[in-house]
């Protein structure tokens, strides 16, 4: 299989790597339905893999202040690349996220593909949107992932993230362990599935969980402060409520394809990561 993958960031990048020459990894900048047309006609590919994206630097809170690129990079440019796809018949995976659900379902079940989200930033706004419009079109697989949490270490790798912040909330979430991410991509790929798919580990990992086995396995002298999930606002930590939430795949089991618990993928996880910064 050969697949184009739009969009040289850290996910897009970590496919390639484990694809190797299956992979084609563009970093052009795409600006029109035209410019994605080119690319598919050089590479001449099986499918397409949208991995790019706008998530603001140091962090989603740029995406409040910067609401034009914001939107025209997670809304505008999906659509742009999913009408070159369609125009040439090509299978496209559009990378989404999960951050568009924000607390617990209120039924309290986790929330499913069927579940219309309830987005407040910028940021879940614009990615929703992309979503809404992308789920009506053929041919296009929508993979939601949240808080990617690697082996590798990367500022965008949630095991970064959360050891190295001073201030942590102790809360229970899914999240995405990108080895197992990356083999779901490619089964989708593969079977060019369409539809809405949450790709996050089965069940949930609190914080403390994480940051235990980070102690244990990666550096038994780090130490945070636990405090609520309302100070992240009140000390100005964040500019905008973050998304908490657990979520499931009722799609993902109907082709057959099943993701390691997040308990045991996540320590899996960290201990990689732990004999990755030995070498």
């Amino acid at each position: 299989m050969k697949i184009l993958i739009i969009g040289k960031g850290y996910l897009g990048t970590r496919c390639a790597e484990t694809w190797k020459d299956e992979a084609i990894l563009s970093d052009k900048v795409v600006e029109s339905v035209e410019d994605v047309e080119k690319l598919i006609d050089e590479h001449q590919p099986d499918a397409v893999l949208n991995a790019a994206g706008v998530v603001g630097k140091p962090n989603v809170d740029w995406c409040e202040t910067h609401q034009a690129e914001t939107i025209e990079g997670n809304t505008i440019l999906p659509i742009t690349i999913a009408r070159a796809c369609a125009n040439k018949n090509i299978y496209l995976l559009h990378m989404g996220t999960g951050c568009i659900f924000y607390g617990p379902k209120p039924d309290g079940t986790p929330w499913d593909e069927d579940d219309f989200a309830n987005p407040s930033a910028v940021y879940t706004r614009a990615k929703y949107a992309a979503d809404l419009v992308l789920s009506t079109m053929d041919n296009i697989g929508i993979a939601r992932i949240r808080m990617p949490l690697d082996s590798r270490p990367h500022r965008a790798n949630f095991i970064d993230k959360i050891s190295s912040f001073a201030k942590v909330i102790s809360v229970d979430n899914s999240l995405t362990v990108v080895e197992d991410m990356i083999d779901v991509f490619y089964q989708l790929l593969e079977k060019r599935a369409s539809g809405i798919f949450h790709v996050t580990n089965p069940g949930s990992v609190n914080h403390k969980e994480i940051l235990t086995w980070y102690e244990q396995y990666v550096d038994p002298s780090h130490s945070n402060e636990w405090i609520e999930e309302g100070d992240l606002l009140k000390l100005g930590l964040t500019n905008k409520k973050r998304s908490n939430n657990i979520m499931t795949s009722k799609n993902l089991p109907k082709l057959g394809i099943h993701m390691r618990p997040a308990k045991e993928a996540v320590e899996d996880a960290v201990k990689k990561y732990a004999e990755f910064k030995k070498q």
